[in-house]
């Protein structure tokens, strides 16, 4: 081949890969051979919110669509390089953070966290009924010395986030968001959302609060089907607008907004639960006459919804 055969690369300032990257969340998450949460669910999430996901494997989960079998968690020091080999290269604008395998690993992460005071986390704790009892209460504790103290959203289910943060509560009716959000600011986190709040009617609240109260939130109409990936949902889009750059109130709604949407799109890929699709807005509109065809007229086109503003 002749120098003339070779191609050069452009230098001129017009370079496309010199334009300004997506902002980039690094989520530590177990690996979850379903799809439906854990990395895989967090970095198709943060794409569809339009940022780029850095994924640290905090463990391997043992699970099919239904039920979750069993894990083994990544050595801790492996887990701690994944994370600072590409924090030494790349500027990160939020974190997220899921299931960390043990204890021990808990640990190594908050002592990574530590380092960057400024990114604001978004931990969601899943309900971890699974693990052994005594794995289970080492973790728990661990998360609540040293995770929550640097967390800006802690993000779970009311019953979860109930058994976390208020083991003893005997009370006759459930505990308010409000006041899992005071439990949650004695360990340092600053603000709860708390998801599936049981309502007297067909409908689930899902409220963002403070230790003064309730903030904004959003009711879903209950659905008759089980969902996995809910929660990893929520919190990677949640993570993803704040890193780029959205209000706290403002990244809830839309959050929610997207959630909604993805459950009311997802799909069973096997024989358990339904999982999330959050492509949803991408999807081509339905050629006309097709079974489930918007009518015409009236707006009733479908055009993929701009994954930053879900409606």
């Amino acid at each position: 081949m002749t120098t003339n055969d070779v191609t050069t690369a452009d230098t001129s300032t017009d370079n496309p890969h010199d334009a300004p990257a997506p902002a980039c969340v690094m989520s530590f998450n177990a690996s979850d051979p379903s799809g439906a949460g854990g990395l895989a669910g967090d970095v198709v999430t943060i794409a569809a919110m339009g940022a780029h996901a850095l994924p640290v494997v905090t463990a391997v989960v043992l699970r099919d669509t239904a039920e979750v079998f069993d894990h083994t968690a990544l050595d801790p020091d492996v887990l701690v390089e994944q994370a600072r080999s590409i924090l030494e290269d790349v500027t990160i604008a939020a974190w997220k953070v899921g299931f960390l395998g043990t204890a021990e690993s808990v640990s190594a992460v908050a002592e990574v966290l530590s380092d960057y005071p400024e990114v604001p986390l978004v931990a969601y704790m899943p309900n971890l009924s699974w693990v052994d009892e005594d794995d289970q209460t080492a973790y728990l504790d661990a998360f609540r010395e040293l995770v929550l103290p640097q967390t800006e959203v802690l993000v779970g289910s009311h019953q979860t986030l109930t058994d976390f943060l208020l083991p003893e509560w005997s009370g006759d009716r459930p505990a308010s968001p409000r006041e899992l959000a005071v439990a949650a600011s004695q360990h340092g986190a600053r603000f709860v959302l708390v998801t599936s709040v049981p309502l007297p009617d067909q409908f689930l609240d899902n409220v963002l609060a403070s230790p003064q109260g309730a903030i904004t939130g959003e009711k879903f109409e209950r659905f008759e089907v089980s969902f996995v990936g809910a929660g990893d949902t929520l919190s990677a889009a949640l993570a993803a607008l704040l890193a780029s750059g959205s209000e706290l109130h403002a990244a809830v709604g839309e959050s929610l907004a997207f959630l909604d949407q993805a459950l009311d799109a997802g799909f069973r890929p096997g024989m358990g639960n339904v999982i999330p699709d959050r492509f949803f807005w991408a999807l081509p509109p339905a050629e006309e006459g097709a079974e489930g065809a918007a009518p015409e007229g009236d707006g009733g086109e479908q055009a993929p919804k701009d994954p930053r503003h879900v409606h």
